[in-house]
């Protein structure tokens, strides 16, 4: 069963959440305060956070922060009345995803789920694709599938669930340009209100941990593709 930790401050939320999650078999965990909440996302055993923007102590966006500091667990925000700049600071900072009050149990625990299937080589993220290569190899860089393992120039990157699958996505076809909606439509999973300033987001977050390698091309009104030459076997 996964663990999900719910950080937010009202103490109504979880326990109706909780039942709801545990149809799915998931165990929803809820933290009233963000030093609560560090506290066991630091003891371990959880396989997703949800924050709440809005919390006492300090808001959403800086635990989120605090939270990548140490981790790179999925990260799902809770934006107050799903106003756009809201979720582009959460993507910016390195949330995996966003969903605005108020909102609907199944569509969070979709958001969950999705999130979730990112980190399974063998569910339905690009790994498990039949006679794919395991590790990808490029001049530079590195990408071990089996393991979701990153090396740039032979150092370790770490990357959150949604940066190593837009990776994978471009390193499996080279050269290939993949429009925002192609990308958005990947990386979602399911049907949900996009735009695609969040596809560039994530871009910007990816091309900052590949450096100094010039590893992603835009195609200006068309996309992304990735420019790097396949290492000879």
């Amino acid at each position: 069963m996964n663990r999900i930790l719910l950080i937010d401050d009202d103490e109504n939320l979880g326990p109706p959440l909780a039942t709801y999650f545990q149809r799915f078999e998931i165990q929803l965990v809820h933290a009233t305060r963000p030093s609560a909440g560090l506290a066991q996302l630091r003891a371990g055993g959880f396989d997703a956070a949800i924050l709440d923007v809005m919390l006492p102590e300090m808001d959403g966006f800086e635990l989120c922060r605090t939270i990548r500091k140490d981790s790179d667990i999925p990260i799902i925000m809770l934006t107050a009345r799903g106003e756009v700049m809201d979720r582009i600071v959460g993507l910016e900072i390195g949330a995996d995803d966003y969903l605005p009050k108020p909102f609907e149990p199944r569509e969070l625990v979709a958001r969950i789920q999705t999130v979730l299937r990112r980190l399974k080589p063998n569910g339905n993220g690009h790994a498990a694709v039949l006679g794919a290569a395991p590790t990808l190899k490029f001049e530079g860089l590195e990408i071990d599938t089996a393991r979701r393992s990153v090396l740039r120039q032979g150092d370790a990157v770490e990357l959150t669930g949604t940066e190593y699958e837009l990776l994978v996505m471009l390193a499996r076809e080279p050269g290939k340009v993949f429009s925002r909606d192609d990308i958005l439509n990947q990386l979602r999973g399911h049907e949900a209100e996009l735009y695609t300033r969040a596809v560039d987001i994530v871009v910007s977050r990816l091309r900052k941990k590949l450096e100094p390698l010039d590893c992603i091309k835009t195609l200006r009104n068309a996309g992304y593709s990735l420019a790097l030459r396949r290492e000879a076997e």
